[in-house]
Parts: C-alpha cells; structure tokens; sequence
C-alpha cells in the first residue's frame, strides 16, 4: 500500500504543470508617494529585429499591475514595456517624458518578472523587483 501511495505522489509530481512565466510591474510617484492610476503599458516582444505587441493593460488604483493576464505564453527572449505617461495624473499635466520604454530579458525558466517604475516630474528609474 505505501509503494502504491508513493508511486501515485510521484506521477501526481510528474503531471503537475510547471510554474508559468509572470510579468508585473508598478508605476510609483516619487513626488507623491503613490501609484500611478490608469496609466495604459503595452506588452511587447521582440521577434525577427520588430517589436510586436502581445497586451496591453492599465495599472489600477494603486499603480500595479499585477500580471498581464490576457497573454500566459512567455518565452524566453527580449520583451518592452511601454507607459504612456501623458494619461498620468488624469493627464493634468504635460509630462516631460511622455512615454517610457523599459526593455528586459525573460527566461521562461524564471517564474515571476516584476518590472517597476519609479518616476518623478524629470526623471525615471526602474529596476528588477521581486
């Protein structure tokens, strides 16, 4: 019976899915201190030397977004993504940098990107987060 048991643990180990690749990412105002609501990000993987949208999401209230849900195929290679940043703060002001381009490298083995950017009136930053 425990042979049985453990033979059954170990197909059930074998059949489980891998972890699937996750990209995220997060709009923080350095000024404010808070998130950037509504920003539109598009998703977009290089293919063949051309940038080819794959989704695009908005962050929500707390400037995250937390996975881009509608595209779950992640393949290794060189990805972007792309803030438009003139709809920030309700688009009240014009912003110096009216868009940002992040591009960053995904290797399917990796589980989980997070992907942020920490932006002020005249600058930006972003970073591997976790």
């Amino acid at each position: 019976m425990k042979e049985l048991l453990i033979g059954m643990m170990f197909t059930l180990m074998l059949a489980a899915p891998a972890a699937a690749t996750e990209i995220s990412t997060h709009v923080l105002d350095l000024t404010s201190g808070k998130g950037g609501e509504d920003i539109p990000v598009v998703l977009s993987k290089k293919e063949e030397g051309k940038w080819v949208s794959i989704t695009k999401s908005k962050t929500g209230e707390n400037g995250r977004i937390k996975q881009f849900v509608e595209y779950a195929d992640f393949k290794s290679g060189t990805y972007k993504l792309t803030f438009d940043m003139t709809s920030y703060d309700n688009g009240s002001k014009v912003p110096f940098f009216p868009e940002i381009d992040v591009i960053f490298m995904v290797d399917e083995k990796t589980d989980h990107y997070h992907v942020p950017v920490v932006v002020s009136p005249f600058g930006y930053s972003t970073y591997r987060g976790n």
